[in-house]
């Protein structure tokens, strides 16, 4: 059985086959990207002479690239000079991810996302970071307020983080749509394209253990963020889907 302990394992074993496992979803890229925007639109746009300054981001829990490349292409379109680090625990993952073609701003590295207290200089995060992204990543974490606290002592000054993530907690309807979903879509496609159906399971135990919106709220302002804000997918992932955004206050506000 998948926990919050084996999990990285659990996505090695379906990590050729998940890119495909995840482009039958037609509203996931999307949903990154979106949030990945979010993340953007909140970073130093421009100095005194009008050119938008340097931005360091790492993307937390990337996996095999997809929520790093969304976060790459907003970059891009917001005419940023920009350096990311997607970290991730899953060596399977981040092999599917360094096999994509990427800029020379863009790396990887492996380790676990606890690790962030002690582990950021080895990956290359020492001088701090401007924006942080973290898309289905605090479910699988047994202990998230130390990784939320860490990340909060990661970004720079009125830095800026955004965490994708599912939560059903409190809604029945929520409930029952995403239950209906796993056993009627999602599992069955794991199936189908990697014959291994126990991670897609354990997604579906995971969201449904997962704090309530409210909760993850409480421990994003806990972990000494602020101007916390909070909104939800369209379509059927509406209520179950949502994107949260948040910033580390200024030393001197």
């Amino acid at each position: 059985m998948i926990t919050t302990e084996n999990v990285a394992a659990a996505f090695d074993e379906v990590a050729p086959s998940y890119d495909l496992m995840v482009a039958l979803n037609p509203s996931y890229h999307s949903h990154l990207r979106a949030a990945a925007d979010a993340l953007v639109e909140r970073l130093p746009r421009s100095r005194l002479d009008g050119v938008p300054p340097p931005v360091r981001l790492v993307d937390l829990g990337c996996g095999s690239g997809a929520s790093t490349r969304a976060v790459q292409q907003a970059a891009e379109a917001a005419g940023l000079d920009f350096g990311i680090v997607g970290v991730d625990a899953s060596v399977g993952m981040l092999e599917q991810a360094r096999a994509k073609r990427w800029p020379t701003s863009v790396r990887f590295e492996v380790g676990q996302a606890e690790e962030i207290c002690w582990s950021r200089d080895l990956w290359g995060l020492g001088d701090g970071v401007h924006g942080a992204f973290a898309a289905y990543l605090f479910r699988n974490l047994a202990d998230r307020d130390p990784v939320l606290a860490g990340l909060c002592d990661l970004l720079a000054d009125d830095g800026v983080l955004v965490v994708q993530e599912y939560s059903v907690a409190g809604s029945r309807r929520a409930q029952l749509i995403w239950t209906a979903v796993c056993w009627l879509a999602i599992i069955p496609l794991g199936w189908l394209t990697s014959r291994r159906t126990r991670l897609y399971r354990y997604l579906w135990r995971s969201v449904r253990s997962f704090d309530s919106i409210q909760t993850f709220v409480d421990r994003l302002y806990r972990a000494g963020f602020t101007d916390v804000e909070v909104r939800t997918a369209s379509g059927w992932q509406r209520g179950i889907l949502h994107t949260f955004r948040m910033r580390k206050p200024s030393a001197v506000s």
